[in-house]
Order: C-alpha cells, then structure tokens, then sequence
C-alpha cells in the first residue's frame, strides 16, 4: 500500500529525472554543427580502432549516421536523446536527433554512442526523405555483435541497415533500437 512518504519519495525522485533529463536535453540541443562534427570523427575514429575491418565497412557503406552522445537514463520512467550526423562519402550531409521513451524497471544512466550503417541505397533514401524515421516501424536494424578478435565479417551481413552500440567500455550488447525516433535538425 503506497503510504504519503512513498509518494512523496517517488515524486522527488522522478522531479529529479525530468529536470536532470531536461537540463541535459538541453545542454545537446545547444551543439552546434561544428561540436557534432569534431564529435562525429571522435566516434567514427574510436569504431575503427575497437572493431577490426570496421574502416573497409564503413567505407563500403552507403552512409551512416554517427550519434556520438546519446545519454540514456530513468528510474522507472526513462528516455533517450542524442545528436548526430549523417556522413555519405566522409563528408557530413545532414544532423539528425535521436530520442525514445520507455517505462518498465530501470534505474540508472549511460552514454553510449550510436552507428547506423546503411548498406542499401534505397534505405537509406526512405531514411532520409522520411518525416521522423523510427527503428522497427519504417525500417528494421539489425544490430551487430562481433566476432572473435572483435572484427566484422562483411560477407555475412546483408541486412539494409546495420546498427552498433557501444560506450566507454567498448561494443554493449543486449541493445534495441526499436521504437526510436531519429528527426532530422536544422544547424
């Protein structure tokens, strides 16, 4: 039975969330197209370095967003945002936000960075004519776990879109993408 000290405690707890979750949201959305960018090759240099094969992968690519800073965090209730580019021949073409929403239990945060790799010309089209592209709805991203030695076997994926997940502790694992919303940015 939920007694006034529960529901007090709740409340703080989430107040804390949704201005901490606010404050940071809008701490990103104040980068400008140049931090993204230097934090754009930051990311894309760090893939190459943990994951063998990854540069001959991403250069095989159609294009692929890179979303350096994606802070994920809850206690109970939870969210996600991050900024990003999208790079098509190494050279940035447009900035793209991402952000989610879930309920269920969790407590805590993370910083994870964020890869998707298009594979497919047509993907990668709808992506970016699309209003608000969101994962498992307008298109399905198979999110890559490595191999022994953490290289990429290029002829066993096939799929449009290729997504990576990793953080300051190297490839995560146990990840979706499904439900998220990437909208493109005006910067």
């Amino acid at each position: 039975m939920w007694n006034i000290k529960h529901l007090w405690a709740v409340s703080v707890t989430l107040s804390l969330v949704f201005v901490t979750a606010g404050w940071l949201a809008d701490q990103a959305s104040a980068a400008t197209a140049r931090e993204i960018d230097v934090s754009v090759d930051v990311a894309l240099e760090e893939f190459q370095k943990q994951v063998g094969g990854g540069k001959e992968f991403l250069e095989s690519s159609k294009g692929v967003l890179v979303l350096p800073k994606v802070l994920k965090a809850g206690v109970g209730f939870g969210g996600e945002y991050g900024e990003g580019a999208l790079r098509i021949a190494g050279k940035t073409e447009d900035y793209y936000n991402i952000a989610s929403a879930s309920f269920g239990f969790q407590f805590g945060g993370q910083m994870k960075t964020v890869l998707l790799v298009f594979m497919d010309e047509e993907a990668l089209y709808k992506f970016r004519t699309g209003e608000g592209w969101k994962a498992g709805v307008d298109g399905s991203v198979a999110l890559v776990t490595l191999g022994a030695g953490g290289s990429i076997d290029t002829a066993k994926i096939k799929d449009p879109i290729v997504g990576f997940v990793f953080g300051q502790k190297g490839l995560m694992y146990n990840l979706t993408l499904e439900g998220s919303k990437f909208t493109k940015m005006h910067k």
